[in-house]
């Protein structure tokens, strides 16, 4: 319990964590050391961004992808899939949805395409939806890699945050999970493009990686902290068995993967403060009430899917991902009551921007 009483201490002073910290953090395993680092973390977002949970309604608008990554179930080459992209009429027919049903948010999601085409469509798409909503829907976009002159069209029309996952920060382990043709550097000068345009941005990590340590997760801390990140989307890898990289997960422990998650939660909460940090919808896949201990470890925001249930078994990015079944009705009760049992509240009809944006002068909400 030492260095528990000593990260308290740093917290209470308000004390920057080292490196070494955020590892000891990492290496945790005893459970009464878990909970009381949970408590810790709970304690900051507590005092920094409160304990209102933020919806995002998640669209996912197409699994139709240009990229071929490793780990991913709707990559290009997987001949299993099979290939949707919802018209503009039924994505306003969920945001709609989300709009009546008092969600501040929505996020908008699809695999990675380009063309002019796509570009004009989701331009579309945004416009439509601000018009609907009288401009009270905020807007994520989760559309991967784009020109500065895509991402600055996308903003104009309604977008104001975008989450681009850097899936992993370090190099050499970011080429272990991609092709050739997939560049770090070019993920990285699409980070700083929609820091330019004026987004808040979103990154992330995949959490217990084949290969990975703990020095590399420590690194993809550093680096929220190094980009500036105004808002963390990450969560544990999860076997996708159509693809190249399941072959390298020899074992897949459940229970390790959701600790580390969870780990991983209170030391980005511990470490950013006023960030805002999804419980994302692969805690859920590895137990039932991943996403509440997600909140109770320091997250703030929660995702749940509005997309036509027709569509949800197309678009797995891992295997056994939950609510494919239910419609947006169910998974809004569910939620709530989910919510309600950690003794949080729901922001219903906020947008739920995180504080560090404008902490560090980003701007004022439209």
């Amino acid at each position: 319990m030492a260095f528990l009483d000593e990260l308290a201490d740093k917290i209470d002073g308000e004390q920057e964590l080292t490196p070494a910290d955020l590892k000891s953090i990492l290496e945790l395993e005893d459970e009464a050391e878990l909970h009381r680092l949970y408590a810790l973390a709970y304690a900051v977002k507590r005092r920094w961004v409160g304990c209102r949970v933020f919806l995002r309604g998640i669209i996912e608008v197409s699994n139709i992808c240009s990229k071929d990554c490793y780990y991913c179930g709707i990559r290009r080459s997987n001949p299993h899939t099979q290939r949707f992209r919802m018209s503009a009429e039924e994505i306003m027919a969920e945001a709609r949805w989300a709009f009546e049903h008092d969600y501040g948010s929505l996020v908008l999601q699809s695999g990675e395409v380009s063309s002019s085409e796509y570009v004009a469509f989701i331009e579309q798409v945004l416009r439509g939806i601000k018009e609907m909503s009288y401009g009270r829907l905020g807007i994520t976009l989760s559309l991967g890699e784009q020109s500065e002159e895509t991402y600055r069209r996308w903003f104009a029309a309604g977008g104001h945050r975008y989450l681009l996952r850097i899936e992993a920060s370090d190099p050499q382990l970011y080429a272990q999970l991609h092709p050739a043709d997939h560049r770090y550097a070019e993920r990285l000068e699409c980070l700083k493009r929609l820091r330019r345009v004026g987004y808040q941005t979103g990154t992330g990590v995949m959490i217990g990686l084949p290969g990975q340590t703990i020095d590399h997760l420590v690194g993809d801390l550093l680096f929220f902290r190094t980009m500036d990140i105004d808002m963390i989307g990450m969560g544990p890898y999860i076997v996708h068995d159509e693809t190249p990289l399941a072959a390298r997960m020899t074992v897949f422990d459940p229970d390790r993967q959701l600790k580390l998650g969870l780990k991983m939660i209170a030391a980005a909460r511990l470490l950013l403060k006023d960030v805002n940090i999804a419980a994302t919808t692969a805690l859920q896949a590895l137990h039932p009430r991943g996403r509440e201990l997600g909140l109770q470890a320091g997250a703030n925001v929660i995702m749940p899917n509005v997309t036509d249930t027709q569509y949800r078994p197309s678009y797995q990015l891992y295997r056994n991902k939950p609510a494919i079944n239910e419609n947006s009705e169910q998974s809004r009760l569910a939620l709530e009551q989910s919510v309600a049992a950690i003794g949080e509240t729901i922001a219903y009809g906020e947008w739920g921007d995180p504080r560090h944006f404008f902490n560090r002068g980003g701007g004022s909400r439209a």
